[in-house]
């Protein structure tokens, strides 16, 4: 079995009358991990789940005397697909104010809707957590290097859902992929922000997906999807809230030339991509080799960054006159700088970026120094 990075965290954070938020897209492995840390709790454990009926039904009812009836003697109460269950926060913020020694800990696979659910009411009694497809750090637990490098193809092509992980046939594995982007990445928007045309939703993440590394215009996405500029950006919006993909903005500090305003788009898994574009052969037999390579490589940054509760901000450096760097990473005044490659060229930094950031590092990614970076 696999083990998260973030489990030792969270078991650290289960304090009696507290909540532990725990998000990410579906399949990511939520409930398996939920269960891990029932199994590891010291004391009673009650697990609900917001798609069952009878578990939605003990919570609907807001009444201090009944969840004290209910959850009496129980030191962890979960709460899988909490975004369920209606006024999911006000009940956990009743709950652990009123049910004594009581912990509670929810999971959900829609942000924007469980935290506009839990958010306000749960402020500075909630730890929030996000759980990624495996990463390579969590991937290093069970594999050793060897492993690695004889799973490598794999991960670029079919990315690192933990059910992927577990099937050998390639096959498969993309009758799996497609199904997941039918069957669950789309349904909490499609389902909860009320979305009636999958099509338009489908095409702009096809759309996107055939850019990656590049910057991209919502006025164009705009103009071949027929939507306005607001409904595209809003799209994305609810997108990257379902953790399908993420933005890396421009990085502009001292330079006039820079770019300051434009976005790149990345998913979160190299496997959802190449799925969208229907395209899982091997990287000897496409021509966007280098773009799976930057996708994966910024996706596992922002992993590792966020398991390690790095709260560094990415974003990529380009200049007017075609000066690029393809990932910087800013945690207060370090600035570090990032050029990814998968051949084994080490190009110096650009004259423009060594010039106005002097002190910031610089490091070129490639195939053999890549598992340091990620």
């Amino acid at each position: 079995m696999v083990s998260r990075m973030i489990e030792n965290q969270i078991l650290q954070k289960l304090q009696p009358q507290r909540a532990v938020l725990i998000f990410g897209a579906r399949r990511v492995g939520k409930t398996v991990l939920l269960k891990e840390i029932l199994s590891k709790f010291d004391g009673k454990t009650m697990l609900l789940n917001g798609e069952d009926y009878e578990s939605a039904l003990l919570l609907e009812v807001k009444s201090i005397a009944r969840y004290r009836e209910l959850f009496s003697g129980i030191g962890l109460l979960a709460i899988d697909e909490a975004q369920n269950i209606s006024d999911i926060g006000k009940k956990i913020k009743l709950i652990i104010d009123e049910v004594p020694d009581i912990t509670v800990i929810a999971t959900g696979s829609s942000a924007f809707d469980l935290m506009n659910k839990t958010g306000e009411p749960l402020v500075g009694r909630a730890s929030s957590f996000q759980l990624f497809p495996f990463s390579q750090a969590e991937l290093n637990t069970i594999e050793n290097r060897l492993d690695t490098e004889r799973n490598f193809e794999s991960r670029l092509i079919f990315g690192s859902y933990p059910d992927v992980y577990n099937l050998q046939n390639e096959t498969e594995r993309v009758d799996y992929i497609k199904s997941l982007i039918n069957s669950y990445l789309l349904k909490d928007i499609l389902s909860i922000d009320g979305i009636k045309n999958s099509d338009k939703l489908l095409n702009l993440l096809r759309m996107i997906a055939f850019q990656i590394g590049s910057e991209v215009s919502y006025i164009e996405l705009a103009q071949k999807l027929g939507l306005s500029r607001n409904t595209v950006e809003r799209y994305l919006d609810l997108l990257s809230k379902v953790f399908v993909i993420f933005r890396v903005g421009a990085f502009a500090k001292n330079l006039r030339k820079e770019i300051s305003k434009n976005s790149k788009w990345y998913f979160y898994d190299n496997g959802i991509r190449n799925a969208l574009i229907s395209n899982f052969s091997h990287t000897n037999f496409r021509n966007d080799t280098g773009a799976l390579w930057e996708n994966y490589l910024i996706a596992e940054r922002v992993k590792k960054c966020n398991y390690i509760r790095n709260y560094a901000n990415h974003f990529f450096w380009r200049t007017y006159d075609g000066q690029e760097i393809d990932l910087i990473e800013a945690c207060g005044d370090e600035i570090s700088a990032f050029e990814f490659k998968w051949g084994e060229r080490t190009p110096n930094a650009p004259n423009a970026f060594s010039t106005n950031y002097p002190m910031a590092s610089y490091l070129v990614v490639n195939r053999s120094n890549y598992l340091k970076f990620i």
